[in-house]
């Protein structure tokens, strides 16, 4: 029965989701006529109204804690943890302010929902070695206009039973470049939600997302860096309850 219902719960998001994409996607096209980084900052507020209205419509509650760890007039590199496809519209919209995230570049080929999906994002084609270049170079000027970058380190949805897999040097590699603190983020029952193993499912459960304090790259080597903010993301997961994250 749950199995049954978690798809027509599916049908009902996704519902949503389309219905409220096309409210928004007027003011989001028109304020491309903005540019960086105010359009971003401007962005921000529709991205997290629409989030809003999106998650209380689907019956999942958010929770966010250590937003504090945002100091005004700074700019960080935010890396989250990712289990579930809900995770970015949970991750972006909880940052305070205005902000972009790594994202593939396919989404981005989806009619209306690309050219949102290409206002928040800075786009990687995972098969490029150029396009991998290219993105790290964006990712750069994102931070040099002073707005935040949200990385997933793992690179993909965790599917396997542990915390997190392994992280990939890419968003610490970027912390040493630029200077900018890093502030590790955990998403917890995302996976609950819409689970990576399950094609077609929703199922409402609460979901919550972490702000730890922020990590300063200076002094350390990549790789001493990213086993740090590692470190502290999996201490933090595994010190809450089994199974939430």
């Amino acid at each position: 029965m749950k199995n049954f219902l978690s798809k027509v719960l599916a049908v009902w998001a996704a519902l949503i989701f389309i219905v409220t994409m096309f409210i928004v996607a007027l003011p989001i096209a028109l304020l491309g006529l903005w540019k960086e980084p105010r359009r971003s900052h401007l962005l921000q507020p529709i991205f997290q109204g629409w989030m809003k209205v999106f998650f209380v419509l689907t019956g999942v509650r958010r929770k966010f804690v250590g937003r504090e760890h945002f100091q005004r007039g700074e700019n960080y590199i935010v890396v989250c943890n990712h289990n579930s496809f809900l995770d970015p519209p949970l991750s972006s919209p909880g940052i305070p302010t205005g902000n972009k995230t790594i994202a593939k570049i396919e989404m981005s080929r989806i009619p209306i929902f690309g050219l949102m999906y290409k206002r928040g994002s800075v786009l990687v084609d995972r098969k490029s070695e150029e396009s991998r270049k290219a993105s790290y170079g964006k990712m750069k000027e994102v931070l040099e206009m002073g707005l935040h970058m949200c990385i997933y380190p793992e690179g993909t949805r965790n599917k396997t039973s542990e915390p997190m897999q392994r992280f990939h040097d890419g968003a610490f590699k970027l912390a040493v470049d630029t200077g900018k603190p890093v502030i590790p983020s955990l998403i917890f029952n995302s996976r609950k939600v819409m689970p990576p193993h399950k094609g077609f499912y929703f199922w409402p459960h609460p979901v919550e997302l972490h702000f730890l304090p922020a990590v300063f790259p200076a002094g350390k080597t990549v790789q001493a860096l990213k086993e740090e903010v590692f470190q502290i993301m999996n201490d933090y997961l595994l010190s809450h309850s089994p199974k939430s994250y």
